[in-house]
């Protein structure tokens, strides 16, 4: 059974940086894996993805402030956050498409001074 881990969420200043991992086990192949987040009150969104060839795609509100990356002999992936706002205050979930869709269990992150 495919499970995927979060971990590193917290609260940080705006303008500061956190590090998000994810882990992945118990699959037999991946094709992407992405992070998404929902902040209070709204809809889930996607943040970053990228495929097991290393493509990476990032949605607007993030994009030069966030790095997604994987480390495939680890299976694990990262979400670099720098330079945050208040507005990246959410739960942030690991998402992965192999066989099936699968989602973590989710990790608070809290931007605020």
């Amino acid at each position: 059974q495919v499970q995927l881990v979060e971990s590193g969420g917290g609260s940080a200043q705006p303008g500061g940086s956190l590090r998000l991992s994810c882990e992945a086990s118990g699959y037999s192949f991946l094709v992407r894996m992405a992070w998404y987040r929902q902040a209070p009150g709204k809809q889930r969104e996607w943040v970053a993805t990228v495929t097991t060839g290393g493509s990476t795609y990032y949605a607007d509100s993030v994009k030069k402030r966030f790095t997604i990356s994987q480390d495939n002999a680890k299976r694990m992936v990262y979400l670099q956050m720098n330079t945050l706002t208040p507005e990246d205050t959410a739960v942030y979930y690991c998402y992965a498409v192999g066989s099936s869709e699968y989602w973590g269990q989710g990790t608070q992150v809290t931007v605020s001074s």
